[in-house]
């Protein structure tokens, strides 16, 4: 009998050229995809709040007063229509912030995204945003290019890691394209979404999202998404550390401030099942009705909305050295978090990002404006706090802490930031890990029992040569051998875990022992009978991962080792086995690397 040819499952593996090249067309569709959802947004707030149709909005300008008066409280209910009806009748994974929805994929569904989320997420997320819902652009537009570059992978029937190397590839150019953080999508790309970091995932995912930057320049300019005046001058000295450690505790205090925000957006969502119950509809508008009437509050008392959609414009304010005052910012803190988890608790479709963003700057600021009155020597900068304060929720609330440091520094443009930004954020993941385990993003698909890698770690196991693992004492049966004959072998001490079968000298299956002795217990029988025949041979030479490729491939049960210098059907020439034992041998002896 012949052993299995080494078929891989699905259609074979794209070139790294073809893969680089659909790279790129997933990244200029993403940063395309950019480019229409803020179109989109624009247009939805434009209608929703001023009355007008224009597709022109500048997130970094407040929001004048709207014509409708009170009835600006009804904005966000109406948006919220919108949204529930798209969500439910179309597609449910647009609902939240849309990052786990796409790492669920990638772990838990072979890089297969719906294609339809793309154009829904699009729409709900604008409509969310655009009616004043308190969530920011980057989850939607993670997963509108997350959904692209899985519908491609899905279409040319390509392997699952090719999927996702699409799937990471379109997130990154669509974050890149949005925020004009190139090296920032990357990074996030590579500490969210890749299961492998190589060569051959990594290049695709860069090019990815060099191509979507080109586009999102192309449209919104080569600018930072924020200005800051105001630092344009150093505002420490590295030889006073004491400012320095000041950023300790700002860490510290946004450590805390992560896992509050964490723990109140599905404290909120379980709030609005639980308690508030009813149909998606009744949930989310009365969430939304909530959102409403805090816009209108601020808008009678201050005269702006402050915290309304991704909340740029005040963010800018803090960041340009406007004074606001520090119980203005306190409050506008507390408001953004209570109007995110309604928002997000009772259903929108929107991201986190923005809400990270706002509540860092609002708290840094004031952190600030606080060392600066009990510290008037040290020449405090509160802007300085505010943009580390900014990165110091992203890292801790996201987990992603190397991506917010450089997508901050990105967003400014400002080297000052990185070493104070850096202090900030390796203290809030620290302190962000001991009150909450899992991130924003791991805790949604936790709450379902789905788990994802905490680190990246490498598989010494995976390059070992099959000699150094492979069993090299098994039995020898013959197609003929009847009961007795088997019966006495396996009274040998020890007995071999698993047998050749062979005809001659040709070899005909594998049995492992276990088989055997239930197949005692039914009666009389020939080894050929129970042989399996679902293995495959592979060379003396090869890693422990090229069998397991092929095992893989041929959905084999057991790999021989042969001596390649010799025909592989003949029993002689087998050298050792491997088969699942030896796997999880080889695993387990690894940890060691991990553990000890």
């Amino acid at each position: 009998m012949e052993p299995k040819e080494n078929k891989a499952i699905g259609r074979k593996p794209l070139s790294p050229l073809l893969l680089s090249l659909l790279s790129v067309l997933v990244g200029v569709v993403a940063g395309f995809g950019a480019v229409v959802f803020r179109g989109l947004i624009g247009l939805f707030h434009n209608l929703l709040f001023l009355g007008r149709f224009s597709f022109e909005y500048n997130a970094n300008v407040h929001t004048p007063a709207s014509p409708w008066g009170p009835l600006v409280i009804l904005v966000p209910v109406l948006g919220a229509v919108g949204v529930a009806f798209l969500v439910k009748n179309f597609a449910p994974e647009a609902r939240g912030h849309g990052v786990p929805e796409v790492i669920d994929a990638i772990y838990y569904n072979g890089g297969r995204i719906r294609p339809v989320v793309a154009l829904i997420k699009s729409l709900a997320s604008a409509l969310s945003i655009g009616s004043g819902g308190s969530v920011g652009r980057e989850g939607p537009i993670i997963q509108i290019g997350s959904s692209f570059g899985s519908s491609v992978g899905q279409m040319l029937r390509i392997p699952a890691w090719q999927r996702v190397v699409l799937i990471a590839g379109g997130a990154g150019a669509g974050i890149a394209a949005t925020f004009n953080t190139p090296v920032g999508g990357v990074l996030f790309a590579l500490e969210i979404m890749m299961h492998e970091i190589s060569v051959r995932t990594l290049v695709p995912v860069a090019l990815a999202t060099a191509a979507g930057t080109y586009i999102g320049r192309a449209f919104f300019g080569l600018y930072p998404s924020f200005v800051i005046p105001a630092l344009e001058t150093p505002y420490y000295h590295l030889v006073n550390p004491v400012v320095l450690v000041s950023y300790v505790g700002l860490g510290l205090i946004m450590g805390v401030v992560s896992a509050l925000f964490i723990k109140s957006i599905y404290g909120a969502e379980d709030s609005f099942q639980r308690r508030v119950g009813g149909s998606y509809y009744r949930q989310h508008l009365l969430g939304m009705f909530g959102v409403g009437l805090v816009l209108y509050g601020l808008m009678a008392t201050t005269g702006h909305y402050y915290i309304e959609g991704v909340g740029y414009a005040t963010v800018q304010d803090i960041l340009s050295g406007i004074a606001l005052p520090w119980m203005l910012l306190v409050l506008l803190f507390a408001l953004k978090l209570l109007v995110t988890s309604l928002t997000l608790g009772s259903g929108a479709s929107g991201g986190i990002f923005s809400p990270a963003l706002f509540l860092g700057a609002t708290l840094g600021d004031a952190y600030g404006m606080m060392l600066g009155w009990c510290f008037p020597g040290l020449n405090i900068s509160a802007p300085a706090f505010a943009v580390a304060g900014m990165a110091g929720v992203v890292g801790g609330a996201t987990g992603a802490a190397m991506a917010a440091i450089v997508m901050i520094f990105e967003m400014t443009l400002d080297y000052n930031v990185i070493i104070p930004m850096t202090i900030t954020v390796a203290v809030s993941y620290g302190i962000r890990k001991v009150l909450c385990r899992e991130s924003i993003y791991t805790m949604k698909l936790e709450r379902r029992g789905h788990f994802v890698p905490e680190a990246f770690h490498s598989s010494p196991h995976l390059v070992q040569p099959v000699s150094k693992i492979m069993l090299k004492d098994f039995g020898h049966l013959k197609v003929s051998d009847g009961l007795d004959e088997i019966e006495r072998l396996m009274r040998n001490e020890p007995a071999p875990s698993v047998f050749l079968v062979e005809d001659g000298d040709r070899i005909v299956g594998v049995v492992r022992s276990e088989k055997i002795l239930k197949a005692l217990s039914a009666g009389p029988f020939k080894a050929a009978d129970i042989a399996e025949r679902d293995y495959v041979t592979v060379s003396e030479h090869a890693t422990l991962f090229d069998a397991v490729i092929v095992m893989r491939a041929s959905m084999a049960s057991a790999a021989l080792v042969m001596d390649e210098t010799k025909p592989a059907t003949v029993a002689a020439n087998v050298k050792g086995l491997v088969a699942a034992s030896q796997l999880g041998d080889a695993m387990i002896e690894n940890s060691r690397l991990f553990l000890d």
